[in-house]
C-alpha cells in the first residue's frame, strides 16, 4: 500500500513562512506529478502547485512568487515552500501524487490526509 504523508503544517503570523513536507511510502515503482492542494473551510478544494519528475513547475496564480515547490525524487518527497503568508492562505493543505506501483501499470492519484496551516493577522 503506497501512503502519502505530510508534515510541516502550523501556526504563523502574517508575514511569515512555512515549509510543507510530503512522504511517499510503500512498494512504488515510481513517481510522476507531485503536488499541493488547499481547502479552506467552506470553499472548494484548489490547485496550489504542481511538480513533474523532470521537475517542471506550475502554480495557482494566488501563489506565484510567495511559494516554491521542489523535490527530492530519491527521497520521493515534495515541498513546499511558502513564504509572505496571508491570512487567505488558512486552509488544510493536501500533498498529491501520481504513483506507479510495483508490479502494477496503472497510475493511481492519490492525496495524503492533510495538514493545517492558519495564519492569522
Amino acid at each position: 500500500q503506497v501512503r502519502l504523508v505530510e508534515s510541516g503544517g502550523g501556526l504563523v503570523q502574517a508575514g511569515g513562512s512555512l515549509r510543507l513536507s510530503c512522504a511517499a511510502s510503500g512498494s512504488i515503482f515510481s513517481i510522476r506529478t507531485m503536488g499541493w492542494y488547499r481547502q479552506a473551510p467552506g470553499k472548494q478544494r484548489e490547485l496550489v502547485a504542481t511538480i513533474t519528475s523532470g521537475l517542471s513547475t506550475n502554480y495557482a496564480d494566488s501563489v506565484k512568487g510567495r511559494f516554491t515547490i521542489s523535490r527530492d525524487n530519491a527521497k520521493q518527497t515534495v515541498y513546499l515552500q511558502m513564504n509572505s503568508l496571508n491570512p487567505e492562505d488558512t486552509a488544510v493543505y493536501y500533498c498529491n501524487a501520481d504513483v506507479r506501483r510495483s508490479g502494477d501499470y496503472a497510475i493511481l492519484n492519490l492525496f495524503g490526509q492533510g495538514t493545517q496551516v492558519t495564519v492569522s493577522s
